[in-house]
């Protein structure tokens, strides 16, 4: 029996996401799959590992696309963090080495620098730090739909490119030095949409926006806006190529984030 790689997908949306869904059915066709994400909606949450989480267990039944083995597989939703749920996944469900994680598919994009807020990007980092190949993907939404995820959004595009890219990844392996593919497609992709290699941008895509509050005691969260100023934003960057150029970004990231300063600066500085 020809062997069949072990994928590991995770969600920081939670384990009922849609978008989590649609990541199952663009990997069936490529191995076996393992689903472990949070069990409740985990947005922003980094590469947290709370103390509070319990690591209690819910499972749920995802219907596999038509032809898949099985019909069906249970998914599990841990109560914790997105990089807890792949710990979990990694160390207490997977019955041997996982060969790919995919992170996905995000409801908003993932752009720019502040992407260590994000549960996505951050559940794939997590895997990678244990040597295992990780996707992070996200389909851009209006921003409404970054928390509240009850419109029905068609994710088969992002599907699309996901899936292609999962048969990459699992054919060549990754490309060297790469610990993470940050995927981003927009909302106005189809399937012919061209994928760009990107760099990340240097610049935030989430402005805070400050709070307005009669007194201290009225509780009210920062709020955010969305920038992207073609005139500044770097033309070979992610920000550039989905909330500007409306292609489909590929970013290589490293977990490498010493700054690429030479030693004779460095000595001469200090």
């Amino acid at each position: 029996m020809a062997y069949r790689p072990l994928i590991l997908i995770t969600n920081d949306d939670g384990i009922h996401s849609r978008g989590l869904q649609a990541a199952v059915s663009a990997c069936a066709p490529y191995g076996e799959l393992l689903v472990v994400a949070p069990a409740r909606q985990q947005t922003a949450a980094g590469r947290s590992k709370p103390h509070t989480s319990t690591g209690r267990i819910e499972q749920v039944v995802f219907e596999m696309p038509g032809g898949t083995p099985g019909g069906r597989i249970v998914g599990l939703g841990v109560d914790g963090s997105p990089a807890q749920a792949v710990e979990h996944g990694i160390f207490e469900f997977a019955a041997r080495p996982v060969d790919l994680t995919v992170s996905g598919i995000n409801f908003g994009e993932n752009l720019g620098e502040s992407i260590t807020t994000s549960g996505t990007f951050s559940a794939a980092l997590e895997a990678a730090s244990y040597g295992v190949p990780a996707i992070a993907a996200s389909r851009q939404t209006d921003p409404v739909h970054y928390l509240d995820h009850t419109a029905n959004l068609d994710f088969s595009t992002a599907a699309h490119f996901l899936s292609r890219l999962v048969e990459i990844v699992l054919a060549k392996g990754m490309p060297q030095g790469v610990d993470v593919l940050k995927l981003d497609v927009p909302e106005c992709a189809t399937s012919a949409t061209p994928w760009r290699w990107t760099r990340l941008s240097r610049q935030r895509y989430y402005f805070p926006v400050k709070p307005t509050r009669p007194s201290y005691d009225h509780a009210v969260p920062m709020g955010f806006m969305i920038r992207a100023d073609p005139a500044t934003v770097e033309l070979d960057s992610d920000i550039r190529a989905v909330a500007i150029d409306g292609v489909v970004s590929l970013c290589p990231l490293s977990s490498d984030m010493t700054a690429r300063t030479g030693q004779a600066e460095l000595a001469a500085w200090g």
